[in-house]
């Protein structure tokens, strides 16, 4: 959610901190700000509701000068956005200041305590106390004040510490919260996301759970927070470049990103999906021996990765044969079905630092299970914590919503699939091989609807008429449009919903009438028929129905309102070209309503907290 960026090094520190808050700025934020020390240890902070041109406003052009420096985007979950609740705080005396990620679960009592103790609060967030514990604790030692203060702290955060009384020094933490330091030439930085320090650095270190770093100008420090024993750390290098991240001619990272499916799906593929129809994956972590031994399959995920989950646990159960459940992790983590050696648990996550996704997994591994990870992050949390990993490779994904990430999630559990498949030997040699050459011709499918771009504008704006959109499918293609209308959802404010098609008779068809547009999902499949039946019932109640049907399908013209033709593809791969259509629909909804695609209202890249 919150963005947070520390800097210390040669550069004058303000401009790196500014631009790195805008390259943030797509995780969704309410306010930003800024601190910075000059060369006489003097802080110099400025704060702003608002966006970060807001916090720009503010600064106009003032020089400050100071070569450390840190700055945050805030989400608010304690206090009103506002300047006054805007990071960074800082404690009484004004030599400690501090911005948070997360949420400290007994700031009420340690306010209370504090302000006991003669500390004296300006803001309504939780991360006030962490200065003002600070300095309660400081006795000429920053870095033990600030372990003295962390070790007091419920919940989860995301830290980083300056203070006018180490000048050279900047301190991160972290609990249940990403936090990466980047390693330049003669410069650090600390940041929540790799997106930040791109333009800097392709080598970060990854803190992990319970780490806290200290950087000076001799380079950082880790160890644990508990008790300060030194943690070698481990650089990894980040494979993509700040182009990837910037909008490259694209009118927002929406469309940038939707457009960049095929080339995204073509590297998950490759070096994974082998001219024979096999599947390798080279560093997942499981040997044969205990891919043999999996018995079930528990998928645990959050928003579009859940939905992605759903289509897994069909490949799952229909390639490999074994049985496998797909639950919201917010719910497995408090319900949790038995688990041991034998189960294979899969998370999924874009970022990997999905908190409920996280606790789900870390229940998971405490129970015997091995977690497989399915992820977009190199280096973050789940990846760090996993057994093992299928990384997704999409590249950065910088819209809020998910596009490129979630078809490569997909994508990627058709291969472990695939794999398992080849594994149990629950496929032959040619279905394999037919399997294979349909999931590498889907970028071919996803181009050519790509180029079909006028077409879905004008659906797009015809949809962005009304107040409400059901969406309905069969197998592949239910968790297509349930997926379908959270994109409708989440950028053009449309309220949809998404249904089993052979669900319509049990409720929902209360609702249809020639105000309620359906979107129904009618691709070659052996259910095919089963929908033509769903829709000829919307039709008869006077619903304007969308169909999406294979290539050459007519047989739906006289009941529809409008028809989408796609190529022709088997079911098992549908979703990877269904989504794309569900994409651009919702995104030219949204472009008709006049609406921020990138960062929609209320939604953050990734939810850290529960």
């Amino acid at each position: 959610m919150c963005g947070i960026i520390g800097y210390l090094g040669q550069r004058v520190a303000a401009p790196v901190l500014l631009d790195s808050l805008q390259r943030l700025e797509y995780r969704g934020y309410d306010s930003a700000g800024v601190v910075v020390l000059g060369a006489d240890g003097v802080p110099t902070s400025i704060k702003s509701a608002g966006k970060v041109e807001a916090l720009l406003a503010r600064i106009d052009g003032e020089a400050i000068a100071g070569r450390v420096g840190m700055g945050h985007t805030r989400w608010a979950t304690h206090g009103r956005p506002s300047r006054e609740n805007a990071h960074p705080h800082c404690d009484c005396s004004g030599r400690f200041y501090v911005i948070h990620n997360g949420i400290i679960e007994n700031f009420a009592e340690l306010r209370q305590e504090l302000r006991s103790a003669g500390h004296r609060f300006s803001s309504d967030t939780d991360t006030e106390v962490l200065p003002h514990l600070i300095e309660e604790y400081y006795r000429g030692d920053l870095v033990v004040a600030t372990r003295q203060a962390l070790a007091r702290l419920n919940g989860a955060y995301a830290v980083v510490v300056l203070s006018s009384t180490d000048p050279d020094t900047l301190i991160g933490a972290r609990l249940n919260a990403p936090l990466v330091i980047g390693v330049g030439t003669d410069e650090w930085f600390l940041s929540s996301d790799l997106t930040a320090i791109i333009p800097y650095t392709r080598q970060a270190i990854v803190l992990g759970e319970g780490q806290m770093a200290v950087l000076s100008p001799v380079g950082p420090v880790v160890s644990s927070i508990v008790d300060g024993s030194e943690v070698v750390p481990k650089v990894v290098r980040v494979e993509w470049d700040v182009i990837q991240a910037e909008r490259g001619g694209y009118p927002n990272f929406m469309s940038k990103e939707i457009h960049e499916q095929p080339a995204a799906l073509e590297n998950a593929l490759r070096g994974r999906l082998l001219s024979d129809g096999r599947v390798e994956f080279p560093d997942w972590g499981i040997d044969e021996d205990r891919l043999g031994s999996i018995q079930r399959v528990q998928i645990v995920a959050a928003g579009s990765a859940y939905y992605a989950g759903m289509i897994a646990k069909y490949a799952l159960e229909d390639l490999a044969q074994i049985p496998a459940t797909v639950e919201v992790a917010s719910e497995w983590r408090y319900r949790p079905q038995p688990l041991d050696g034998r189960t294979l648990t899969l998370a999924v996550s874009q970022s990997g630092e999905t908190a409920d996704t996280l606790a789900a997994a870390r229940l998971a591994q405490s129970r015997g299970s091995f977690v497989l990870a399915l992820t977009n992050v190199v280096g973050s949390t789940l990846a760090l914590e996993a057994d093992g990993v299928i990384n997704l490779h999409a590249g950065p994904e910088i819209c809020v919503v998910a596009t490129k990430t979630f078809t490569n999630q997909v994508a990627c559990s058709l291969l472990l699939a695939l794999r398992m498949a080849q594994a149990r030997q629950t496929k032959g040699q040619g279905d394999l091989r037919e399997l294979a050459a349909a999931l590498r011709s889907v970028a071919v499918v996803q181009r050519e609807l790509l180029a079909r771009d006028d077409e879905f504008a004008s659906l797009g704006a015809w949809l962005a008429q009304h107040r409400s959109v059901l969406y309905m499918g069969r197998g592949y293609n239910y968790p297509a449009a349930v997926e379908a209308a959270l994109k409708l959802k989440e950028v053009a404010y449309v309220h949809a919903e998404g249904y089993p098609a052979g669900e319509l008779k049990h409720g929902p068809i209360a609702l249809l009438d020639e105000t309620m547009p359906v979107v129904a999902f009618a691709t070659e499949a052996p259910t095919r028929e089963k929908v033509r039946s769903n829709i000829l019932e919307a039709h008869a109640r006077q619903s304007p129905v969308l169909a999406v049907v294979s290539q050459g399908d007519t047989s739906l013209v006289d009941h529809v309102q409008f028809t989408v033709e796609v190529p022709r593809v088997p079911e098992v791969v549908s979703p990877l070209v269904t989504a794309v259509v569900g994409q651009l629909l919702a995104y030219h909804a949204a472009m008709a309503r006049g609406y921020d695609v990138d960062r929609p209202r209320n939604l953050a890249k990734s939810v850290t907290v529960e």
